[in-house]
């Protein structure tokens, strides 16, 4: 058994969340008994399993205490960083904040994986990033890009990714070929609305301050001071990952994303990502960052879904 008291009241409530279902759900996850009374908990259980629920306890309520709002998904990103590093400081990853949007909603890091990454994107002119889907890796991206655009550190944000088709045909879509495009690149448009007041965003994309573009539309420019963000890099061919990479100009910073286990390539066409990271790893200046499924910060379903196809597959 083992006891644990907090000053504060009222913080102690948001710990234990509506009716305990912070503390329920802490104790399903690492297989002991929390009870509560009034703002004290008793653990029980194995003395491991204990050690690292008290530790993810008493971190969040310091986090509380820098009123930090600890939501559903907020709860689930702490337990699986604690799980996977006992000693990671939660203070250190959730309180840097990346930007925070209209709404005043703060967008940080959510792991140790996203904290290292938003420090590889700050100290880096090209960065790769690479990892399963649900890791916050363009989400992340475009979060640096448009707080690097608001503090003037760059005067254009461009976001690209290869139109390539999953299981579709662009030919048989409605439209002319920019309508047919469109929805290739929606998931990048989704992000950048999550930031920005709409009307501002729409209104940075027709002054093509922000512009959303296929990676075909990149050749034979040069780009100056921008944030250019290439996302679902898995489907470029290795001309075009060339062809992308040779555009930076000076005062740029390239963002290369996507997921070598997703590629939409035609049989025996090579991937421009899994090529460059064989060819581009020993280049000082570009940095390679890996996530994992244990990085996932979307639904937990997500991560069980992803362990159920690599089982498949093996």
């Amino acid at each position: 058994m083992r006891n644990i008291e907090f000053q504060n009241i009222e913080l102690t409530q948001k710990l234990f969340g509506y009716h305990n279902t912070h503390l329920e759900k802490i104790s399903n996850v690492f297989n002991i008994t929390i009870n509560s009374r009034g703002n004290a908990i008793s653990l029980s259980g194995d003395a491991k399993d204990m050690d690292t629920a008290e530790t993810l306890i008493r971190q969040l309520y310091d986090l509380l205490q820098e009123k930090f709002i600890l939501t559903p998904p907020a709860l689930d990103a702490a337990i699986n960083t604690i799980k996977q590093n006992t000693n990671a400081s939660l203070k250190k990853i959730f309180l840097k904040t990346i930007f925070v949007t209209p709404k005043n909603r703060a967008i940080s890091p959510r792991n140790q994986a996203q904290h290292t990454y938003a420090n590889a994107i700050k100290n880096n002119d090209i960065l790769f990033s690479i990892g399963p889907a649900g890791t916050g890796k363009t989400y992340l991206a475009m979060a640096m890009a448009v707080a690097a655009f608001s503090r003037g550190e760059v005067k254009k944000i461009i976001l690209t990714r290869p139109a390539v088709e999953a299981g579709e045909t662009l030919g048989f879509l409605p439209g002319d070929l920019a309508e047919k495009i469109n929805p290739y690149l929606r998931p990048l448009y989704d992000a950048l609305y999550d930031m920005l007041d709409f009307e501002k965003a729409r209104a940075y994309i027709e002054q093509e301050t922000i512009e959303i573009a296929p990676i075909a539309f990149m050749r034979g420019r040069t780009l100056n001071n921008a944030f250019i963000i290439l996302d679902e890099a898995q489907n470029t061919s290795s001309e075009q990952m060339k062809m992308f990479l040779t555009r930076i100009g000076y005062g740029s910073k390239a963002i290369v994303t996507g997921d070598v286990t997703q590629i939409d390539l035609p049989t025996g066409k090579k991937s421009g990502l899994i090529e460059a990271k064989k060819i581009l790893t020993r280049i000082n200046g570009i940095e390679f960052v890996y996530f994992t499924k244990e990085d996932v910060v979307r639904h937990p379903l997500v991560s069980n879904i992803i362990n159920a196809y690599e089982k498949n597959k093996n």
